[in-house]
This record gives structure tokens, sequence and C-alpha cells, in this order.
């Protein structure tokens, strides 16, 4: 039912920024958490952050406090992470998704999240 559309991946040099997108359709999604994962080549899929569904709690990865910021917005069925200080190892294909409970308690585990989006490439030179 739900489709979830990630944009605004790119290419960008060490140090700079990137703010990712992540719009639903379908269904809304304000009941509940929503979350970034993101995935290297041959690497397994890593927790990013996660929002609550009103926003009132955020969790993030240790590799993303103080450089990364999600957000969302509910009227717009969209959720958002600002992506600061990039590294090359911030490299990867970035995924959202959504929480497949409204119970949601900071989970980094991407089986408690579904309704995935296709993903948008993060690409960071050195």
């Amino acid at each position: 039912q739900v489709q979830l559309v990630e944009s605004g991946g790119g290419l960008v040099q060490a140090g700079g920024s990137l703010k990712l997108s992540c719009a639903a359709s379908g269904r809304t999604l304000s009941s509940y958490a929503r979350g970034w994962f993101r995935q290297a080549p041959g690497k397994e899929r890593d927790f990013v952050a996660a929002i609550t569904a009103s926003g009132e709690r955020i969790y993030y990865a240790d590799s993303a406090k103080g450089r990364f910021t999600i957000s969302r917005d509910n009227a717009k069925n969209t959720v958002y992470l600002q992506l600061n200080s990039l590294k090359p190892g911030d490299t990867a294909v970035y995924y959202c998704a959504a929480a497949r409970s409204t119970w949601y308690s900071g989970s980094s585990s991407w089986t408690d999240f579904g309704s995935w989006g296709q993903g948008t490439q993060v690409t960071v030179s050195s």
C-alpha cells in the first residue's frame, strides 16, 4: 500500500552537506515512527536515525550524532535527513522506512521497519 520514495542523494566532497527527503504516498504514516538506514556494497544495512510519530523522541547511531539531523513533516507525510560534515565513510545507499508497529521504542533493527523506499545514493569523495 504505502510507497516511499527517497530523493536528495548525490556526489559531494568531504565536509559537504546533503538533505535527503522521503515522501510517502498511499497512506499516512503520521502514527508511525520513521527511520533512515544505509548500506554500503558488501555490508549490512545499518541504522542511521529514527524519529517517533510526533517527533518528540529522536534516535541516532553514534556515527550520525552531531552531524546528521532527522526531522519530519506529518502534514506532508515526509521525513528528512540532513547530512552535514560528510565523510567518505558515509558513502552508501540511504533508505527510509516506517516502523512496523505504532509502538516504537527506539529499536535500531531493520526488522522492526517496513515499507522501505528504493534508496538514494550518497557518495562522498575525499
